[in-house]
């Protein structure tokens, strides 16, 4: 009896993006989402060929793997977090068809995450709120519908317990919730944002922030960065100023982050901070503000409109902590 043939390697590469997506959205990382899925295709060709040709959907096998991997990193991820220099906030992703030079066959794993409502900073951050089981089994079943008796197999429980696990995530993102500001509106406000913040406009800042909206900013101990969450807007909008007198001479670009309207800081054209907002019923609600180089890369060989401007909606840059 003939042994079945070899899935066609183009087969098992297609699957890669399924893997980046779902990797990313398990981790909140597009560097650590790419070694998870690295390393499911390390596992896949570490089998021996008949191994590997007598398994029925690759994808399906490439998929337990990638997300089993990724409930590990989840796990481990906890202890480094907890030693995390100041806040973390999840890694912010480019939509690259908005700079110029973009080259026209992207590679980068940035290019094959779909920015989509599951990936928006906010969503992101309730997710890491979550236990690791509670995050596999949600995204998993939530976000790529995959049936409970799958995601059991994955994690390792029961199809019940798989159940109750993305239950409890579903009500943590359903509490989080708040109405989301329609795009061409968000676009509208952070303009207006980013204008008053160049303008030195305090006033402005202060009426287009929530009166209880938060900022919080990532430097990782690798840059000066405030560590602590600030609260209020007039905290915030003075905060900005401080900013903008401590930090000339940047590039502040309106851009799309993780899927939503974002602002972007360069100096001398690198990216030195990105910006996520989340807008509720007209107003700025929360602003986290990555400027951990290490989280910066997909952003690094972007080509920047020149559009000269003081501080970026976040530039906790500064050398100011507080």
């Amino acid at each position: 009896m003939r042994n079945p043939p070899e899935p066609e390697p183009s087969v098992i590469a297609g699957e890669r993006r399924h893997l980046t997506n779902l990797a990313y959205r398990l981790l909140g990382s597009l560097t650590e989402a790419e070694d998870a899925v690295q390393e499911g295709y390390a596992r896949w060709y570490a089998m021996p060929r008949p191994q590997r040709a007598a398994i029925g959907s690759p994808g399906a096998w490439l998929t337990t793997v990638v997300s089993r991997i990724c409930l590990d990193v989840l796990g481990s991820a906890r202890v480094r977090r907890e030693r995390y220099v100041g806040e973390w906030i999840p890694e912010p992703l480019p939509d690259r068809t908005e700079w110029p030079g973009r080259p026209q066959s992207a590679t980068d794993p940035a290019d094959r995450v779909t920015l989509d409502d599951s990936v928006h900073m906010a969503f992101l951050v309730v997710l890491e709120s979550m236990t690791p089981a509670e995050r596999v089994a949600f995204v998993l079943h939530d976000v790529f519908r995959y049936p409970f008796p799958e995601i059991a197999r994955i994690v390792d429980r029961t199809p019940a317990a798989c159940r109750q696990l993305a239950a409890s995530a579903r009500r943590r993102v359903t509490k989080a919730a708040a109405p989301v500001t329609p795009s061409r509106q968000q676009a509208a406000l952070l303009r207006d944002f980013k204008e008053a913040w160049q303008s030195s406009d305090i006033r402005a800042l202060v009426t287009l922030l929530d009166p209880d909206a938060t900022m919080v900013a990532d430097g990782g101990g690798l840059v000066s960065t405030v560590r602590r969450t600030i609260e209020g807007s007039r905290d915030i909008a003075a905060y900005l100023m401080h900013i903008a007198a401590l930090s000339p001479g940047l590039t502040l670009l309106q851009r799309t982050v993780n899927g939503r309207p974002g602002l972007v800081a360069q100096r001398g054209g690198v990216t030195v901070t990105v910006a996520a907002f989340h807008l509720t019923e007209g107003r700025i609600t929360h602003i986290w503000a990555v400027r951990n180089p290490e989280k910066l890369h997909p952003w690094t060989t972007l080509t920047p409109t020149p559009t000269p401007a003081p501080p970026a909606a976040d530039e906790a840059h500064s050398g100011a902590e507080s």
